[in-house]
């Protein structure tokens, strides 16, 4: 009966062990999937593809004409990247 259960706490341990190290590699790449994808979203805003732009990116800055920024104050600037057709290749 002692094998018995040496045996079982064997297998019991070594199945611990494996759950543990396959989990953390999925974890490590939907963490880099979820990075990727908030970048790819915080450039989609306004404050990204606006013609004029506030330096800082201010959330909902961001204009077809010149003017301020209204979160911050500072005075916007052309956005090297804009195209009228919104494409920027």
């Amino acid at each position: 009966m002692n094998t018995r259960i040496k045996t079982f706490l064997a297998i019991t341990l070594l199945a611990t062990l494996l759950l543990s190290v396959s989990c953390k590699g999925k974890t490590e790449q939907n963490t880099e999937a979820n990075t990727e994808q908030i970048e790819t979203n915080e450039k989609q805003g306004k404050e990204y593809t606006s013609a004029y732009v506030c330096p800082m990116h201010c959330e909902g800055s961001g204009s077809d004409t010149e003017g301020t920024c209204p979160k911050c104050g500072m005075d916007y600037v052309a956005n090297v990247e804009h195209q009228n057709d919104g494409h920027t290749h």
